[in-house]
């Protein structure tokens, strides 16, 4: 995400160039040691901004930890972990995970390309219709992308032959992050200066010419940024793979798995999850070097969607077309399946009156209303604790700044498979009592939410004015009331923005919660899933109408995040 210039000049010593100084009296010494202590990071006291790091150790680096100790342990019990990895096919599982990561940033890319075009060309509220389109695939729980494709592929598409297996996966995994492409190239391309493309076509380029010679290349870093998240999430993908793969399909995540869950060989499982985090720190190191700063678009005139007119519309409305097919498609597909379980069956609403006939006692709704509740749980864990790391890291510089930001960055690429079976590794060895609170699965989904709040949070405060909090300060407000009368009204809205965000990511959250998951803790994606495995057409409709009604959850959300949210910058 773009970030605001910042003055070369001490703001505690000299105001920004062409701003006027800030009302009061002349400054002395006190007022201006009074200003240096105006700043966000410093009302985060160092208890708070241990908030953090202890969140993070225990969440994330105790279960990854614990993966380590299992793999020693094991290496100096038992067999090496060379002979445990050569047990699972560890480097064929690795090479078809790679090799299906890159044919789905591919395929993604390919569909993204018109849409990206599309958003970068579109003004006003059509803009905001087609990111919240493209927005509800990438926030969808991946089971429900999983059912949605299933139903699509062996239903209108079922002549293609590729209702299961590696075309279905390749196709759901477009589907699923075409909105990082979107959202990463199309905003670069919005925010581009367009004088350099300009001058290009006053010296006689055609427009394609200008376009490949001047503005791809100014494209670049943002295209490979986000081709590298692509290929990141498609290498961690689960759901999608356990739905659609027919149970033929396997990869480092499907398989870590199987051997923990479904076989209970530890050790096997222990030794793939820490190969999987090697790839998973090689890719996000990749991603800083490939884009260490995104596309800029410089200080001069920014491309401005302008009015369409005259035969401009027939690509725009080929474009919508094209979206409408490829992501509006599906979920229509899913809503008729819903209500028509079986293809040339009867149509009914059985799937629906389903919810609330109880299943072990536990009735869907009654786990649709714990969803809710543990994503909103999840939602203000991630805000506070993200909040203060986002102000930590605000005024962080140097080696400081860029570790504890790549530090922040990690559980966003780590597998949740992954972390699942750290969790489950660590819990067998707590009292009953701290394994079975009901905080454990908000705390998990939380963890996956908060490199979004901080992505969302630290731009917001790089764009407050800072003459603002020096005039806060000479009036005689501490830290806290500059903070709360300044700054957070100037970011209520990026807040409101992450939240939103950190709600349908915790409300999706499949991979780690499965490991949890009790009769009582049960989240919706998961009863999803477990339906799906149980035979029977009412444990189908049963599955589509959940996956419905978590589609309008998440729509409503995402609407009310475009809604609200700053007009500028990207959130992905």
């Amino acid at each position: 995400m773009a970030r605001r210039g910042r003055s070369l000049i001490d703001p505690s010593t000299e105001t920004t160039r062409g701003e006027p100084s800030p009302p009061g009296p002349p400054r002395d010494g006190r007022q201006i040691r009074r200003r240096r202590a105006i700043v966000p990071g410093r009302i985060a006291t160092p208890a708070l901004q241990a908030i953090p790091m202890v969140f993070l150790g225990v969440f994330f680096l105790w279960p990854v930890a614990a993966l380590v100790r299992r793999a020693i342990d094991v290496g100096t019990a038992g067999d090496s972990p060379v002979a445990l990895l050569e047990r699972t096919h560890a480097l064929h599982l690795l090479w078809v995970t790679l090799g299906q990561a890159g044919a789905s940033t591919v395929v993604a890319a390919v569909v993204a390309a018109p849409i990206v075009w599309l958003y970068a060309r579109l003004p006003g509220s059509g803009s905001v219709v087609l990111t919240v389109i493209v927005t509800v695939p990438f926030v969808l729980p991946t089971v429900v992308v999983g059912v949605a494709f299933r139903a699509l592929l062996n239903g209108p598409l079922a002549g293609l032959g590729m209702g299961s297996g590696w075309p279905a996966v390749l196709a759901a995994h477009a589907f699923l992050n075409v909105a990082v492409m979107v959202r990463v190239v199309g905003a670069a391309w919005r925010s581009l200066d367009t004088r350099t493309e300009e001058a290009a076509r006053v010296l006689g380029a055609t427009r394609t010419r200008a376009w490949w010679s001047v503005v791809a290349p100014r494209l670049a870093p943002a295209a490979g940024g986000a081709a590298a998240l692509v290929f990141l999430f498609c290498s961690t993908s689960f759901g999608v793979i356990i739905i659609l793969g027919g149970g033929a399909l396997r990869t480092l995540e499907t398989e870590i798995y199987t051997q923990a869950i479904g076989y209970f060989r530890l050790p096997e499982a222990v030794m793939l999850s820490l190969l999987q985090i090697v790839v998973v720190v090689a890719v996000l190191l990749c991603t800083r070097i490939v884009a260490p700063g995104g596309a800029s678009g410089g200080a001069g005139a920014r491309r401005r969607p302008s009015a369409i007119a005259g035969i401009g519309w027939i690509p725009v409305v080929l474009a919508w077309a094209w979206t409408v097919l490829v992501l509006v498609g599906p979920i229509a597909v899913l809503a008729i399946r819903s209500v028509r379980p079986t293809v040339g069956g009867s149509w009914t609403l059985a799937g629906y009156r389903a919810l609330s006939e109880p299943v072990n006692g536990v009735t869907p709704l009654d786990t649709l209303r714990y969803s809710l509740l543990s994503a909103i749980l999840a939602m203000v864990i991630a805000l506070v604790v993200g909040g203060l790391a986002a102000i930590t890291l605000h005024r962080s510089r140097g080696v400081a700044g860029l570790v504890g930001n790549a530090i922040a960055m990690i559980p966003l690429g780590i597998s949740a498979v992954t972390l699942g079976f750290g969790y489950l590794i660590v819990l067998a060895a707590l009292p009953a009592e701290i394994a079975a609170s009901p905080l454990v699965i908000p705390c998990v989904q939380a963890l996956i939410a908060i490199p979004v709040v901080i992505r969302i949070v630290i731009p917001a405060l790089e764009s407050v004015p800072e003459r603002l909090r020096q005039a806060a300060a000479v009036l005689g407000a501490g830290p806290w009331r500059v903070f709360r009368t300044v700054d957070l009204p100037l970011i209520g809205r990026s807040l409101g923005a992450a939240g939103g965000f950190a709600f349908v990511m915790a409300l999706g959250e499949f991979g780690a919660t499965s490991f949890l998951a009790r009769a009582d803790t049960t989240t919706l994606p998961v009863l999803i899933g477990s339906a799906l495995n149980r035979p029977g057409a009412t444990e189908l409709a049963t599955a589509m109408a959940a996956s419905m009604v978590l589609v309008v959850v998440t729509t409503v959300a995402v609407l009310a995040v475009e809604i609200f949210r700053p007009r500028s910058g990207t959130l992905i």
